[in-house]
């Protein structure tokens, strides 16, 4: 691929100039959302100037929203409808007649509200668990409430040693644990290339670099891993979400999750298992923290299961871990907050949970199945009872277009750039969280106008001026 080089004038701020380059090139079509822009120092030789003048000028475009950095991988081109920030997704109030794809939330249940006001009107009328509730407590939690959420995960097929345990105020607060206590500042971690934002943002704030793995249809190429390994000093860990990798639903294969735990031993690296996208016992393969008990860290959360705004979690640890994790959270926040640790553990023994989980898993097969009959004639991946389906784009149409046309038509959906990690360009495609709808009516609606600009594409902004 020619590398791009922008005109200058002859005079003017340099740095300046550049970066107005750069968004006149993006608005003109020059540059496309996902491309990576030359390295800085090509850049300055070809130009003429310092790698000073480059390095401000990304800077300068970046503060616009027009390119992100990623750490040890470059400089790239955002799309208009990501501009505003969209790296690590976060919710939001939804607008009336705007349905929202783009989050990964439970599909709304009236019975979530009902339950929880239940479990905390039983706090309410014991004044001993009041008392306890406002008490400084272990930095890991009360052995009442591990052994509560451990019997909770054995219940989902997840077998847990209450002592295992660290409570945590949710899944990204299991990740910032985990890379906090076993990764310094500047040592580098590994991924899948599409992952997970919050773990993109969680290794940015503790300083890490991020090398991004390719992916295939088994899941995690596990030669690229090796290569990646033996090439430069091994990662001090692996994240991956096994059952399935957010954002595309695939898999890691059995014979690539022993290939994993091979490496990790071999190479003395640590594994980051993340379960917190809740799939059904029988959907699930078999967990690295039973393959390789001694170097896996697993984080699960109430988050899919019952409601992201719990923000109660676990972090399964082997037992040299146990004690740095409990210092770990002490030195951020003590402990998670009690009272509503309670009512979590108090929700999750009940009937009233184990209702809504049913609900659940066949309310997400119907919206699995209902997005596959809408979609048909178009490539898709996604887990039968999962709450996301990956959406390839047909060959010409870039997601960036794609994310504004469906945002006008009041659709929100997520492009691949937030997942990104590394050096390739983020492939054209959408994230569906089907999930996230109000109703499968709402849910239809939206998989509708989808297609009907898959089947009439609209123009990019450039071709429009």
């Amino acid at each position: 691929m020619t590398m791009w080089i922008p005109q200058l004038a002859e005079d003017g701020v340099r740095y300046r100039a550049i970066a107005d380059s750069i968004a006149m090139a993006i608005q003109a079509g020059e540059l496309s959302a996902g491309q990576k822009l030359p390295p800085q120092r090509r850049l300055a030789d070809r130009l003429g100037v310092t790698v000073g003048t480059v390095t401000r000028a990304y800077a300068e475009a970046e503060r616009h929203g027009w390119v992100t950095a990623r750490v040890g991988s470059g400089t790239f081109v955002r799309g208009t409808a990501t501009a505003s920030g969209q790296d690590f997704l976060a919710s939001r109030p939804v607008e009336k007649g705007i349905i929202d794809l783009s989050l990964s939330l439970p599909p709304p249940h009236p019975m979530r509200a009902a339950s929880l006001g239940r479990v905390l009107h039983e706090i309410a009328e014991d004044d001993q668990l009041l008392q306890r509730a406002v008490e400084y407590q272990p930095d890991r939690g009360v052995p009442e409430h591990r052994e509560r959420l451990a019997a909770w995960m054995c219940e989902l097929g997840m077998p847990a040693d209450p002592e295992s345990l660290v409570v945590t105020q949710g899944g990204q607060h299991g990740i910032s644990l985990a890379l906090q206590a076993l990764a310094r500042p500047g040592e580098r971690i590994a991924a899948d290339v599409l992952t997970y934002p919050g773990l993109i943002s969680a290794a940015r704030q503790a300083h890490l670099k991020i090398s991004g793995v390719p992916m295939e249809d088994q899941g995690m190429d596990m030669d690229a891993l090796a290569r990646l390994c033996a090439q430069q000093q091994p990662p001090r860990l692996v994240y991956v979400t096994p059952d399935q990798n957010n954002p595309t639903g695939t898999p890691l294969s059995e014979a690539r999750r022993e290939r994993l735990v091979t490496l990790a031993r071999r190479h003395d690296f640590w594994i980051v298992e993340d379960g917190v996208q809740y799939l059904p016992e029988s959907e699930r393969g078999t967990p690295l923290y039973r393959l390789a008990p001694e170097r896996t860290l697993f984080i699960f959360s109430t988050s899919k299961v019952l409601a992201g705004g719990l923000r109660i979690g676990t972090l399964m640890a082997p037992p040299m871990l146990r004690e740095r994790l409990g210092t770990t959270l002490r030195a951020q926040n003590w402990m998670v907050p009690p009272l509503m640790v309670e009512a979590v553990c108090r929700w999750v023994a009940s009937d009233d949970s184990r209702a809504l989980l049913d609900w659940l898993i066949q309310e997400l097969g119907e919206r699995q199945q209902l997005a596959r009959l809408r979609l048909a004639g178009y490539t898709t991946s996604g887990r039968l009872h999962g709450n996301n389906l990956w959406l390839p784009l047909p060959e010409g149409l870039r997601s960036a277009v794609l994310v504004e046309a469906l945002a006008q038509r009041n659709v929100l959906v997520s492009s691949a750039e937030p997942f990104c990690v590394g050096s390739e360009p983020a492939p054209q495609a959408l994230r569906l969280c089907l999930s996230a709808a109000a109703s499968r009516e709402a849910l239809t609606q939206a998989l509708d106008t989808l297609a009907e600009l898959l089947a009439e594409p609209p123009a990019a902004p450039w071709q429009t001026l």
